[in-house]
């Protein structure tokens, strides 16, 4: 009896001293790959050096704070002497494309600003697009959809068919119109047709001014039309069909920005931290054999309880 209780407290050391040294394996190979993972985002190491950035801005437009900070950091940055707005997107709020507009004007007043286009630039997408001084799309790229979009729903009949009542009492007739609950009344309708049309004759006289055309000009184009690269081109909505590289030709030949600068990805710190710390944990588990699913340190290291076939009782792994 007493070798047994002694061969179970070894047993229980080694799998302390193993823990420990688990542990200690995963900090040094977390330590590692974030050495690797900073290396390949930033190729040329950790000395400062100058570049072009590169800010992806995809999906729908926001107002984003974590992009609009990175613009102004940018804009500060001595090592950026350009960025390129790689610009992918089918719109979305006007306040996000005003917001992240204005940033963007900003930096491209402290420093060259070019957009390339990728699928898409539409709606608040191209009103982001065209705060660049020089915007390239490919030939088959989409461009456009200058204009505003008020929608809402009226479920009144829905509603009135399954025997539903909705009833308010207001302190003016235009309070919270539309409503959803019933059709929308003239004035309201009115009310919303002035709130578009104020936002369209904004929208209209920036794409003017930054695309160097008359408001009658644009208003032709501004029907809410989309257009390929080619036709945004013969429409002076983009200045050149192209890719990175026409966009660092332009930069190189025509705003004297140093050639052969790496361009380099930047993104909001929270993106870039959240990235690299991900990908240095994946890594170093499936390294080590642990899995990387794992939700506590225990998990990690002795593995999740399981169900073994059709045994119905909780057991860790032998």
């Amino acid at each position: 009896m007493t070798g047994d209780a002694q061969d179970l407290i070894d047993r229980r050391r080694l799998r302390r001293r193993l823990s420990f040294w688990r542990v200690a394996a995963i900090v040094a190979a977390a330590v590692a790959v974030l050495g690797v993972a900073a290396a390949l985002h930033y190729p040329n190491g950790f000395e400062v050096r100058d570049h072009i950035a590169r800010v992806s801005i995809e999906g729908l437009i926001t107002e984003d704070r974590d992009l609009l900070d990175l613009l102004h950091d940018l804009k500060d940055d001595d090592r950026v002497k350009a960025v390129i707005l790689r610009v992918d997107s089918p719109g979305g709020t006007t306040v996000g494309g005003e917001t992240i507009y204005e940033a963007a004007r900003e930096l491209a007043a402290a420093k060259p600003v070019a957009t390339e286009v990728g699928t898409l630039a539409a709606s608040a997408g191209y009103m982001i697009a065209v705060a660049a001084d020089h915007v390239v799309a490919h030939r088959t790229s989409i461009v456009g959809s200058i204009g505003v979009l008020f929608q809402y729903v009226d479920a009144s009949q829905l509603l009135g068919k399954i025997g539903v009542d909705v009833n308010a009492i207001k302190s003016a007739p235009l309070k919270a119109e539309p409503s959803p609950f019933a059709p929308a009344p003239e004035a309201a309708k009115a009310m919303i047709q002035r709130l578009v049309m104020d936002t369209y004759g904004w929208f209209v006289a920036l794409v003017a001014e930054r695309r160097n055309m008359s408001e009658d000009q644009v208003r032709l184009l501004a029907d809410g039309s989309i257009f390929t690269g080619q036709q945004g081109l013969q429409n002076k909505l983009i200045d050149a069909i192209g890719d990175e590289a026409e966009v660092r030709r332009w930069l190189e030949q025509d705003r004297g920005v140093a050639t052969g600068l790496d361009i380099v990805d930047r993104k909001p710190a929270d993106e870039e931290h959240f990235s690299l710390f991900a990908s240095a944990r994946s890594l170093a588990f499936h390294a080590l054999g642990l899995d990387p699913e794992a939700k506590t340190l225990s998990e990690a290291l002795l593995g999740a309880p399981r169900l073994d076939g059709l045994v119905s009782l909780w057991q860790l792994p032998h």
